[in-house]
Parts: C-alpha cells; structure tokens; sequence
C-alpha cells in the first residue's frame, strides 16, 4: 500500500450515513442495512472481472467504496473474477464479450492486483483487506454437483427477468448466450462461497456492494443464501457514474481513462478531471475524495465566485491523481498542466513533456537545421500544418497568435537555433489556445 495512506484509528460516524451523502447510495436489499452496519462489524464484498490489465476511472468508484467501508472498520474483500471473466457478465453488454485467453486473464488478474494494494490496506488487523480469485473455488465445481446444488434454486422464469437478460432480449436480433446466461447463478455461487468462508472477527461475508448494473446479479447471491442456508445476506449498489451532459463518464477523445500510468499518463489523467464539468465538479468530490462533506461544500461555494479559475477543478485533479499515482506525479502533472496553460514550459523535464503533449501532432526535426542562422519560425509553423501558407504563418505570428515553447512571438523574422531546445530534445509551437505542433529534434 502506498506511504501515507494505511490506516490509523477507526473514523468516527457511520459508514452507510456518509455513503447517503456522498450519493452512493442507490438500492439496498433491506431498510435496516444502515442499523446493522453501525452496531457491528462486517466482511463485504466487491467483485471486479479482469478483462483488462488496468482497472480506469468507473471502476475506482467500487474500490473507493470499499475504503471508506475499511475506514470504518468493516473488513473488505476484493474478489478478482478471473473465473467468471471466461464466461463474461453480460450487464450492461449489447453482446457478448469476446472470451479470453486463461494466460490473458492471469496477465489480466496481476495488474490489477498491484493497483489494488495502492489503494487499499492488505495488512494485519479486523480490518486488513482480503484479495481473492474466484477461480480457486470455481474452476473445480464438478457440472453434475453445481446444477444440482445452485441451478435448482433458480427458475428460468426468475432469471429473464432480471434486467442483464431482458435488455439483450428486448431488441430485435439479439439474445444471449446460455454461457452469459450462467454467468449470473457463478456470482451467486461467489457469494455462497463467501458467506460460507471464516473471516477473523467477523465470520463469514454477509454484504455484496456493486453498481446499480450488478443488482439482479447480487440478489441472485441473497436469495441462494436464503435458500440452501436459511440464512440472512445483504446488498448495497451505488448509481452508475455519468456526467451531467449525458455523455458516458470516464473515457477522454482517445479512449477510457485508465489507472495504469503506462494507459494513461499521469498529465491526462490529471486533465481528465480537470476539464470536468463544473455542474459535476462537487458530485466527483464526493465520489472520488475523502474529503469531509463540510470541505466538499465550501468547495462548492468558492466554485460559483471563481469563474474561469478552476481552482476547484484543481484541487479535484490533484486529490484523485495523488490517491492513484502518488502525491509527486500529481505535483508534476500540476506543474505541466500550469505550464500548458498559460505558463512557460522551461524547466520541465522531458519525462513531463512527453506526457503533456502526448496527443498533441508531432513531427521531426532535423538537429543541423538549427545551427548556424537557425530554423525559420515562419517556415516551421506553415510545416506544422498550424497554418495553411508561410503568408499565414507570418499573419498569425505578426498578430501576437504563435508562441514558441509558451513564449508569445511576435517577430516573423524569428529563428531557432540550439538554445530553443527544451530538454534538449522538444520545440513546441503554438496557434492560438490549444492549437500544438512538438517537433522533436533528432
């Protein structure tokens, strides 16, 4: 777990009021959840497939939930579906998934780990997190065994009525698999399995959290508990994250936002929050930070007389880019997104730059060209396709529009010799705003 972020002394409260606050709160399988939580501890769960060898910004949301669970000294349980990512969960799915490889899913299940152990407490102690893999328990289940033990305990009625399957048969076409169709008495059987397991200090898992996606799969998990175990269990789910505009939250132009910094750079991940939109800025403070609902709000109010400054969107930025990558590549995301923006670029290395300016067009240039009289800004510019003729470029650069390395140009005579290299390797050229050309010397 990353320096600073184990944890001390139980946080005071009660974990399913600060959930309600912070919005986290969608469907619960009993009123009286919240009751049970505060008079006692418990072992939840929260099961992420591994499709892919880096959790992104939507499924943060569940690992967090998980903290704050931790922070209140309940024990969390993280269970990697490596088994059920073979047969694949088709909520929220239109089709079905492509099946991967067993190699790929342990490639899968090994970077997601890693990840995990930053942002939760594995160690000792009633509230040590636990991490599982399903397929320990699934991949031995004898066919025979499973449809007479589980499969009995389900109609098929029951099972297409739950959400997952009615939307794949609800358009024309399309259906679903029966291997999809089983992918929801597996997780229920997960849950079984967890409820049955010995957890020090709490007996056996009696809570599955997810998202408002997962319910029909969660109560799946109750209702075989209560049937082959005349046994009470709970779930809680958390509303899908969206942003205010309807577009789907946690993908960028290039794709989604990932947690694994060689996806995802710590720069545009920092850019990521800070280009959210203000009308989400305080639900993803509430959401992906631990700060107290009394900060979140003053927040909020410095928010509505700070137009144009972000410094609320900053502080966003910087709070869930320290939690993920640490608090120095949050610092030095924040240095280039400064420098980006307004700022000049000398000085950043070029570890910094090459994250800034990862997306922006690029093209070479050759050393020589910068020795003796130098490049010519004007010819530069009209080959960075910022501008359309070297008439262009002498316009756009006469009327103060062209910087060079975040200095504004206003001489069209400009040359660039060896001293304009930054980090002895970049010249960056702009047009207007958010217009950039790198060229990279070689």
């Amino acid at each position: 777990m990353r320096e600073g972020l184990r944890y001390g002394p139980v946080v005071s409260g009660d974990v399913f009021d600060e959930l309600r606050w912070r919005g986290l709160v969608h469907q619960v399988t009993d009123d009286g959840l919240g009751a049970k939580l505060a008079g006692e501890r418990c072992t939840l769960y929260h099961g992420i497939d591994v499709t892919a060898d880096s959790l992104h910004v939507g499924s943060l949301v569940g690992v967090l939930v998980l903290r704050r669970f931790q922070a209140h000294g309940h024990r969390p349980v993280v269970l990697l579906g490596a088994g059920t990512t073979r047969i694949g969960d088709p909520s929220g799915k239109r089709a079905e998934r492509p099946l991967l490889p067993p190699e790929q899913i342990a490639a899968n299940a090994a970077g997601i780990r890693a990840q995990l152990e930053a942002l939760l407490d594995f160690g000792p102690g009633p509230a040590g997190a636990v991490l599982l893999d399903n397929t320990d328990w699934l991949a031995p289940l004898s066919l025979l065994d499973f449809l007479r033990d589980v499969g009995r305990h389900f109609t098929v009625n029951a099972m297409l009525a739950k959400e997952s399957v009615k939307v794949r048969f609800a358009e024309a076409g399309r259906g679903i698999s029966f291997t999809e169709f089983s992918y929801m008495l597996l997780q229920a059987y997960d849950f079984l399995h967890l409820f049955d397991s010995e957890f020090s200090g709490t007996g056996g898992c009696r809570l599955q959290i997810g998202g408002s996606d997962q319910w029909g799969n969660i109560t799946a998990g109750i209702d075989l508990i209560r049937r082959s175990r005349a046994a009470e269990a709970f779930g809680l789910t958390w509303p899908l994250v969206t942003r205010a505009d309807g577009t789907k939250f946690g993908k960028s132009e290039s794709g989604n936002i990932w947690l694994d910094p060689a996806r995802t750079s710590p720069y545009a991940f920092f850019q990521f929050w800070m280009n959210t939109d203000d009308r989400d800025v305080g639900r993803y403070l509430r959401t992906f930070t631990f700060l107290d609902e009394q900060e979140i709000v003053g927040l909020e109010e410095a928010m509505a007389g700070q137009a144009g400054e972000r410094v609320v969107h900053r502080t966003l930025a910087h709070l869930v880019t320290s939690l993920v990558h640490g608090e120095a590549a949050a610092a030095a995301a924040q240095q280039a997104s400064a420098a980006l923006f307004g700022g000049k670029l000398e000085g950043l290395s070029a570890e910094a730059l090459a994250s800034a300016f990862a997306d922006a067009p690029s093209s070479e240039l050759v050393a020589a060209r910068l020795d003796g009289e130098g490049a010519s800004l004007v010819a530069l510019l009209a080959e960075s396709g910022l501008v359309a003729s070297r008439s262009a470029a002498r316009q756009a650069i006469t009327q103060g529009g062209v910087s060079v390395n975040g200095v504004r140009e206003g001489d069209p005579d400009r040359r660039l010799g060896p001293v304009d290299l930054l980090a002895g390797r970049f010249v960056i050229v702009r047009r207007g705003k958010r217009s950039y050309h790198v060229f990279h010397a070689r």
